[in-house]
């Protein structure tokens, strides 16, 4: 499909919703001081994006029924997003490790990296799901 066919169709609901909520994380993720919180609210924000996408094209019918890590499903049915699940999955055990309570896990430049690349993993999925027509100048 390409990006002018998704810009014309539908986006689920669900899927809004779930980027609706992702930049709101992300907002509250810019504002955090606490480098471990700005860490774990960006890469929750992904989350949401990532989920928005899985919400949009659906789970493959062989991972219906198995429990399995947003990241290893957003490789699965979008493959042209693998750098970015591969990127957040990285990361994961680095946001479990925050909500566990270890503040000091995460620095403020690796906190202020994961801010930038939530941000900008969530442009490419709003253009993914043809909610941007066009790039966004930097």
């Amino acid at each position: 499909m390409t990006t002018t066919e998704r810009a014309h169709r539908a986006v689920p609901g669900s899927a809004l919703a779930l980027i609706a909520q992702s930049r709101v994380v992300l907002a509250e993720a810019t504002m955090a001081w606490d480098p471990g919180e700005r860490f774990r609210l960006a890469h929750l924000a992904a989350l949401r994006a990532a989920a928005a996408v899985v919400a949009d094209r659906g789970r493959p019918a062989g991972a219906r029924r198995r429990l399995m890590s947003v990241w290893v499903l957003l490789d699965t049915i979008a493959p042209e997003l693998s750098d970015w699940s591969r990127y957040f999955a990285a990361g994961a055990p680095l946001r479990a490790a925050v909500e566990a309570g270890a503040r000091h896990a995460v620095g403020r430049r690796a906190a202020d990296d994961q801010v930038r690349s939530a941000e900008e993993f969530v442009l490419t999925i709003e253009r993914t799901l043809g909610m941007l027509a066009t790039p966004l100048a930097s």
